[in-house]
């Protein structure tokens, strides 16, 4: 994939063009009939997330500072809204692939007169609306930033229902490489400081930083790679109800799940869909796209657990942001290095971690004001936290504090898992 890498997000009014520019560049494999379809209620058009993340710069930042504000088209305010209640009524999820109308070149018309009247705004601003203005410019990319990531997972989604396995990149070197072996890393029992410290952008959910008691883990030192999830299903794993919470297990009968979303068998072998269309299943590629029941299950076969979120943010501590990103374009996970130097592969990028934290406030926690409030805080119930980011992810938009969170079920994500164990 040649597209430009997103940029950093240090200077928010220099990053902002580029950035903006980001998501119509991962369009640029694509043909207009691929940004319309919805192959899912959970998923969402391309075309959609091109207008949705528009319309939050329109309704955040020019509706409340542009002298005179009048609306691009009076209708987008309903058709683009995803679940601001403070904002007003919204078209049902479930039908955003229905909105044919307006078309994408409108779409792209609305995205190239917001983003004009974004930066003649930034020129024109008064010291003392400045700072408020930039913490919202700032909050928009960096919600752009998850949306590029969405536009990626809705895609290959929505490839993967289609019979001709239409390709998004090019081909993917083949391998059938064994993974490399898994280590621990031990860590001794204290009370630890979480949460996001103040430097540079955050969250509203990753605050206030406080302490936790952690008794002594251990963490693997790389996710689950695909050879070893192959192990658990044929050693039964998805016939076996003791490995599974009831719910998962529930699911799995109900929908006939046998293996993860995207594999397929093929005689005595598997296969996998990719962004790059179909090929052999990597035996040392981290195995994707599973639920949390499905990585809880794997964990209890394998005699261990998923870590906590506190845990994987305390080993994670002062190691560097790097990994396999979006930025690489490689838009798939990748085998972990080699070890032997005795730390923590993958802790960036590749996939999503499920941790078995519940998606819950931080203690003292306080969501923003305004309609913006509605950002984080109302979904703290009934999700499961995620770390790390994945390969659909921008580096310029992870950090340590980081907390994605999903349902149990889902599994149409960047998802993976790594093991964990308590040290008596």
């Amino acid at each position: 994939m040649s597209t430009p890498p997103p940029p950093s997000l240090t200077d928010p009014v220099s990053a902002y063009p580029e950035l903006r520019a980001f998501s119509e560049n991962l369009c640029a494999p694509l043909e207009p009939e691929d940004l319309v379809p919805q192959s899912m209620p959970d998923a969402s058009p391309t075309k959609w997330h091109l207008a949705h993340t528009t319309w939050f710069f329109e309704t955040f930042l020019l509706e409340t500072f542009e002298p005179g504000f009048r609306p691009f088209h009076p209708d987008f305010r309903f058709l683009f809204n995803s679940y601001y209640n403070a904002v007003g009524e919204r078209h049902a999820r479930p039908g955003r692939g229905l909105l044919t109308r307006p078309t994408l070149a409108e779409v792209f018309a609305y995205r190239r007169a917001v983003d004009e009247r974004v930066q003649k705004l930034c020129q024109e601003l008064d010291d003392e609306a400045r700072t408020e203005a930039l913490r919202i410019i700032e909050l928009g990319l960096h919600h752009e930033q998850q949306h590029q990531e969405l536009m990626l997972t809705d895609l290959k989604h929505l490839f993967a229902q289609n019979a001709m396995g239409p390709s998004y990149r090019a081909a993917l070197a083949a391998s059938d490489s064994a993974p490399s072996s898994m280590g621990w890393q031990n860590h001794s029992e204290g009370v630890f400081e979480i949460g996001h410290r103040g430097e540079g952008f955050a969250f509203d959910n990753e605050s206030p930083t406080h302490r936790v008691f952690l008794g002594a883990f251990a963490l693997a030192d790389r996710l689950v790679a695909n050879a070893e999830y192959l192990d658990f299903i044929e050693d039964g794993g998805y016939r076996r109800p003791e490995l599974w919470l009831s719910m998962g297990w529930s699911r799995v009968q109900e929908e006939g799940w046998q293996r993860p979303l995207y594999w397929k068998r093929d005689g005595d072998r598997y296969r996998e869909f990719t962004l790059a269309g179909w090929r052999e299943l990597a035996p040392d590629e981290p195995v994707s796209h599973l639920s949390f029941v499905e990585a809880h299950a794997f964990a209890t076969w394998a005699g261990a657990r998923l870590p906590r979120e506190a845990e994987w943010e305390v080993a994670c501590g002062s190691q560097p942001v790097e990994g396999n990103f979006i930025d690489s374009g490689r838009a798939h996970p990748a085998p972990a290095a080699d070890g032997g130097k005795g730390g923590l592969r993958q802790l960036f990028g590749d996939l999503w971690e499920w941790t078995q934290s519940a998606y819950a406030p931080y203690p003292g926690y306080r969501p923003t004001e305004g309609a913006l409030g509605e950002y984080n805080g109302k979904f703290m119930c009934e999700q499961l936290v995620l770390r790390g980011g994945s390969c659909a992810s921008s580096r310029s938009h992870l950090r340590a504090s980081y907390r994605n969170f999903f349902y149990a079920a889902d599994r149409w994500q960047f998802s993976g898992l790594r093991l964990a164990k308590d040290l008596s």
